[in-house]
């Protein structure tokens, strides 16, 4: 378990990876009784799936993708739609706050290796939630620098034009095969590592390193833990 060579950069994946990516609890606090209980957790299912399909098209600020992933999901439950819910859960996301141990872990790897953030926050959103991690981050790339969301691989073409690094020279970082790990195994990272938060199916196939405790991501570099 861990990796052979030192890589020039650990990108990570932000938001569910290492902050603790809160949107089914924001839309149920904005929504409160508009979103009855018999069809809350279809809404909120749905509501994901929309998000990852307005992902994969041209590229929209994220408040729209918050905004047309609700207003679909509330069409297809049956509930009011209204602009500005969807406005309100969009600007909860910056107050968001890091997983346990995420800090810590983060600070004992980047004294050994440049870390880096890929996100599919806006630019806004991305410095302030960065900022919420505490950790030495030499580069934050949004969703909107690079005019794409992941899972599209023109977002893993940005990130190797502008670190300036091949495949091989990146250690990837991510609690999603669905957005990161898929698109980055068919880039060509080989050395990945899993952060299973237990919302996603393991994609062991893809060849990654599985941790569930963010403590054992330094020890995978060789670092003892603390």
């Amino acid at each position: 378990m861990g990796f052979d060579v030192k890589p020039k950069f650990v990108t990570f994946d932000m938001n569910g990876t290492l902050i603790k990516f809160s949107i089914n609890d924001a839309m149920r606090e904005v929504l409160g009784d508009r979103l009855p209980p018999e069809v809350a957790d279809d809404y909120l299912r749905i509501c994901k799936a929309y998000r990852i399909d307005e992902c994969t098209g041209a590229y929209q600020p994220f408040h729209q993708v918050v905004a047309h992933s609700m207003e679909r999901a509330s069409r297809s439950v049956g509930v009011e739609y209204r602009e500005d819910d969807a406005r309100a859960v969009y600007e909860i996301i910056p107050t968001w706050g890091p997983y346990p141990g995420v800090t810590e872990a983060l600070n004992r790897l980047g004294e050994a290796v440049p870390l880096v953030i890929i996100t599919n926050s806006d630019t806004a959103h991305a410095v302030r939630l960065a900022e919420n991690l505490k950790a030495p981050f030499e580069v934050v790339i949004s969703a909107e620098e690079m005019g794409v969301y992941k899972p599209r691989l023109r977002a893993f073409e940005y990130l190797f034009d502008k670190l300036g690094v091949t495949p091989d020279e990146l250690v990837h970082v991510s609690a999603s095969p669905m957005y990161d790990h898929r698109s980055a195994a068919i880039m060509g990272i080989e050395n990945k590592v899993y952060v299973d938060r237990g919302w996603e199916h393991d994609e062991h196939w893809l060849g990654y390193e599985r941790i569930t405790d963010i403590a054992d991501l330094p020890v995978l570099f060789g670092l003892p833990r603390p």
